[in-house]
């Protein structure tokens, strides 16, 4: 699966730009102007350096302004430096501390100022053609419209590593097979349960070829690696506000027969709501970002294979592609009459936001790139980093949502489990949704092989398989390798070293200042590590939780990595269990913790369930507990080894927020 740039590419872009005007000289030039970007761009001002951020289009902020608002997080508290500034600059936006769901203008909006601010120069309107080199160092980058551009230290932060392949650097695409780096995930997935057909529904239509959007080659044996990518979709920013409503558009060569499979799926399951057939999550201002969901939904499955190796050409045409796919799965389920009357109205009760996207009628101007090139530099993030050996020497941040790979082809199947054995049907393939848990990223992932270029950090295609991709390739992952990128960037230049000789150890004392998250003890300081506390003790992670609870990190002190927040709603229908494994039975002081705020309930009500029975009292979780100590004792009582007992906190009758953090039972001293 690896490989490097083929030499007519080398050759063809890899050259002296005769003929052409003097570069524009800065100590940084980043490529792309992703969040990702947009960050490594700031980072690298921050430490005084002359910045020009390169965007081929029109906007900043990659998926974060277009489209992408609810935040991809993980775990919250392994989000800091400068990727958690950007959340804490949305709260400001909208009155809170930290707001980790946003309207996409407001994004954009946010990274404009915070450009300006640093002094970063932004050129828009800017692809790259060529890379002139010199030895194992980029001299300079030549954009299509004939400006050229010198650095010291190059930043690709673009989604698809367009650098990489002008620049001779080794990369790769699509996924690698099982026994490429001995990942039990990788490669073809033998079945995906997720975003599946929920009855057989057969891929032929009356003259026995197979229907549209099913994929009639050849689909590749389970664990075998291949060149396909998974799916790409637009994030699109809806709403049922009639004010602001657009009406659903008619895409160009809109052909109903396309949708045949979606008709047939529709008759054999006439109660599928559009929740069911895409995820329309709220945010601010009665507006969605809605994403992928169900068998047959927003994502075009296979039609991003071509994607990471196109040319421009060919690329626009892709991003057509998709976008006349999606308008039409959303204009036939609003007007197709083989669609069940209900989901029709519940369907044109939604449209798109006027407000947003307003240079480009409305839909999204980021097609989202989940994956294209990955680079292979000198360390390769694998399965492994992400699950057994999960902290690196260099570590320049961290990650921690699941392994999220989209599916990557329909295909038909005679052979699906719990199905009628030879009835032709039609299954997904390539969904892959597996939980990690917090992981540290090596700054080697960022940098090229040592034997290939010298000045060059990649943020975007950074060095990982397919299978680690899938999770560090969230914003906020983006958004951290980039300020890493930006200040190692200035660690080199001021050291005069390549990107490789920069000190880890000042970069990650540099990091840590500006607040980024390298560890997990870095993620505990501020807060309680559970594993130095006395008795037995229970985080919310390990409860029984039962209603809709949010984690949050907003407010401090708290346990552990996070604490629950009930958003002062749901009354009465939320609680938390925090159910102990006490060593003997005995007399147990009972202590609560919660981070305390003035919007928090005042009569939270605790019940205690003991071996004399259940005990109820109430906390007013305004009152602070102090800095270092969120516990509250709410008394001693007699409890039985095991778990026998247990301590719930709910929300009935509340008169503001609930938080549920944490219980400890401490053995109480013997009179």
């Amino acid at each position: 699966m690896m490989r490097t740039a083929a030499l007519s590419l080398l050759l063809a872009s890899v050259s002296v730009f005769s003929g052409a005007a003097e570069p524009r000289t800065y100590d940084v030039v980043v490529y792309g102007g992703t969040a990702g970007g947009v960050v490594g761009a700031i980072a690298a001002a921050n430490e005084g350096l002359q910045v020009a951020l390169l965007e081929p289009g029109r906007h900043v902020g990659g998926m974060v302004s277009g489209g992408l608002g609810r935040t991809d997080f993980g775990k919250k508290s392994v989000i800091g430096g400068m990727s958690l500034e950007f959340f804490e600059r949305a709260g400001d936006h909208y009155g809170e501390d930290v707001s980790w769901f946003f309207e996409p203008h407001v994004a954009e909006e946010i990274f404009r100022a915070w450009l300006d601010e640093a002094g970063v120069e932004v050129y828009f309107g800017h692809r790259v053609d060529g890379v002139e080199k010199e030895g194992l160092r980029i001299r300079s980058i030549r954009m299509e419209n004939g400006t050229a551009f010198a650095a010291s230290i190059y930043i690709d932060a673009s989604y698809e590593g367009d650098l990489l392949p002008r620049a001779g650097i080794s990369y790769t695409w699509g996924r690698e097979g099982r026994d490429v780096y001995g990942e039990s995930l990788a490669g073809r997935i033998a079945h995906s349960p997720k975003h599946q057909f929920a009855c057989p529904v057969s891929p032929y239509g009356d003259d026995g070829k197979l229907l549209p959007l099913v994929y009639d080659g050849d689909p590749g044996r389970p664990g075998e690696g291949d060149r396909k990518v998974q799916a790409y979709n637009f994030r699109l920013c809806m709403t049922k506000r009639t004010e602001n409503r657009v009406p659903w558009p008619r895409p160009e060569g809109y052909d109903p027969e396309r949708y045949v499979l979606l008709a047939r799926y529709l008759a054999k399951m006439p109660a599928l709501t559009l929740g069911e057939l895409c995820n329309p999550s709220p945010m601010p201002n009665g507006k969605t970002d809605t994403n992928n969901n169900g068998a047959i939904s927003t994502d075009y499955i296979g039609g991003s294979w071509e994607y990471p190796e196109a040319d421009y050409a060919r690329r626009a045409e892709i991003w057509d592609e998709h976008r006349r796919y999606q308008q039409g799965f959303f204009y036939f389920l609003a007007h197709a009459p083989r669609v069940p009357q209900a989901l029709q109205k519940e369907v044109n009760e939604w449209g798109l936001a006027k407000d947003e996207f307003v240079d480009t009628d409305h839909w999204p101007h980021q097609l989202y790139i989940r994956e294209a090139r990955r680079m292979v530099g000198e360390y390769v993030m694998r399965q492994k980093d992400l699950q057994t050996e999960r902290t690196k020497t260099d570590s320049i941040g961290m990650g921690s949502y699941n392994s999220d790979s989209h599916h990557v082809q329909r295909i038909p199947s005679e052979d699906v489990e719990g199905w009628p054995e030879g009835v032709p049907a039609v299954v997904n393939e390539g969904d892959m949704q597996v939980g990690v848990q917090p992981y540290e990223i090596a700054y080697r992932a960022l940098v090229p092989k040592r034997t290939e270029c010298a000045n060059l950090l990649v943020t975007g295609c950074v060095s990982a398989s397919h299978v680690a991709y899938s999770s560090i390739r969230m914003e906020p992952q983006y958004m951290i390798m980039g300020q890493a990128a930006g200040v190692a960037a200035a660690l080199a230049i001021g050291s005069d070293v390549p990107v490789h000789a920069v000190d880890v150890e000042t970069l990650r004392a540099r990091l840590r200042e500006q607040r980024q998250v390298l560890s997990l003890e870095d993620a505990a300081a501020p807060h309680v590590d559970i594993r130095k506390l006395e008795g037995v003790v229970v985080d919310n992670d390990k409860a029984v939780v039962v209603g809709a609870w949010t984690p949050s990190i907003s407010v401090g002190p708290y346990v552990g990595m996070d604490y629950l927040h009930d958003h002062d709603a749901g009354k009465g229908e939320r609680r938390v269990r925090f159910v102990p494994e006490l060593p003997k039975a005995g007399q147990y002081e009972v202590r609560v913790s919660y981070s305390a705020h003035p919007n928090r309930a005042t009569n939270t009500p605790v019940r205690i369930h003991t071996s004399d029975g259940v005990k109820e009292v109430t906390l007013n979780q305004r009152k602070y507990t102090g800095n270092h100590a969120p516990f509250v004792s709410v008394g001693v009582f007699r409890m039985a080894a095991g778990g026998d007992g247990y301590v719930e906190i709910g929300n009935a009758n509340t008169d503001g927020s609930v938080i549920a953090d944490a219980v400890q039972w401490l053995p109480a001293p013997k009179e």
